[in-house]
């Protein structure tokens, strides 16, 4: 068990009109070619409001806090200069879908063309993780049995409470979005490589994709990487909480790889129990009661947690990342990005404010939670 599991971070940002707070419909090119130049790690997005930034391989949970921060605080001062304010979350609290502009990339032009309204209607954002693994080969067995995991992943990390202007109901309204487009949510269950590498032939020989990038899952094999790639949480505000979903998914990666037995057995009745759980992470974030399928019971969030940090524990102290995985019971107990979103935007109304204004202190209080990392 002497290998690092490197991981990589990718966070999917949001931008903001720093006058209106609204989302721009079309930012300077300037601002992009800045941004690159001055903080190297920064692509574009889908969507013009988007942005994102990435950490490179590495073991080390220090360097990747130490690079996302400075990534963070520096986007943020690049977005300053040029009006914008910039902030992570799963869905931005007051764009409309109708009036953003897709980013002048031929790849993102295709796919626009292809998808039609649903890829229009996709602002969203997302934290995803790339853990290398041991065994490439092994990939598609590692992907089915963590399955059972993600949604406690997507719990820990909801921050899409607002949509459209509107408050939705859910925590993590994003995952809601995203499914509209095609071959998102949850992989099937294939049975091995060699049963995957069949169907991603047929479906490229077909004309459906163009190759394996185009299968947006909740969690799949990176064909660049000999890695497993999270797809499933929401971008994170807090830093700190990206961290925690990061090293709880890379100790997950070890645990699967390490102990074969667990979620051996997955059957189509344990997908639905998955799903079940998806939905339920997806409306009540961490105050969500998860199935646990061998009690046939619903256990709450926080002792989910609980149990998952025991699990972990020998992965933990392997990788040297206890104190990430630790955040998650802060997470648990003190409430996730939709949480605080919600609770700014209810002291904002509480205080008589209009709820325009009410949505502007959203949208302030994500960019500066952003920027402090």
């Amino acid at each position: 068990m002497a290998h690092a599991y490197r991981f990589g971070i990718e966070e999917e940002l949001f931008l903001a009109s720093t006058r209106s707070r609204s989302a721009p419909r079309e930012v300077p090119r300037d601002f992009h070619d800045e941004a690159r130049r001055r903080l190297e790690a920064v692509e574009r997005e889908m969507l013009q409001s988007q942005i994102e930034i990435c950490t490179p391989p590495s073991a080390s949970f220090s360097e990747a806090r130490e690079r996302l921060t400075a990534l963070r605080s520096g986007l943020a001062g690049v977005a300053r200069d040029y009006g914008l304010k910039v902030f992570a979350a799963g869905t931005h609290p007051t764009a409309l879908w109708s009036e953003q502009k897709p980013t002048r990339k031929a790849r993102y032009r295709k796919m626009i063309e292809d998808l039609q309204i649903v890829g229009r209607r996709s602002v969203v954002c997302g934290l995803h993780v790339h853990v290398e693994v041991p065994r490439p080969e092994a990939r598609i067995d590692l992907m089915r049995r963590l399955l059972p995991f993600l949604p406690l992943l997507l719990a820990l990390s909801t921050s899409s409470p607002f949509w459209e202007r509107e408050r939705t109901g859910l925590a993590g309204y994003r995952a809601r979005v995203y499914a509209e487009l095609p071959r998102t949510g949850l992989p099937e269950l294939f049975e091995d490589m060699a049963d995957y590498e069949r169907y991603v032939a047929a479906m490229t020989q077909a004309k459906a994709v163009e190759d394996a990038t185009f299968f947006w899952w909740h969690i799949r094999p990176s064909i660049r990487y000999p890695t497993l790639e999270l797809r499933v949480a929401d971008s994170c505000t807090r830093l700190s909480d990206s961290l925690a979903v990061a090293a709880l998914f890379r100790c997950l990666v070890r645990l699967v790889e390490r102990r074969p037995e667990i979620h051996a057995h997955m059957t189509g009745a344990s997908r639905g129990f998955v799903m079940e759980n998806l939905w339920r992470a997806e409306r009540e974030g961490v105050h969500a009661s998860l199935i646990d399928e061998t009690s046939a019971s619903a256990v709450p969030v926080r002792k989910a947690v609980d149990a998952l940090l025991d699990l972990v524990a020998e992965d933990a102290a392997a990788l040297g990342c206890e104190s990430e995985v630790a955040h998650a019971r802060h997470i648990a107990r003190d409430g996730t990005s939709a949480d605080r979103q919600l609770a700014v935007h209810e002291a904002a109304l509480a205080a008589g404010k209009s709820p325009r204004v009410a949505l502007s202190a959203v949208i302030d209080w994500l960019a500066e939670a952003t920027k402090a990392g």
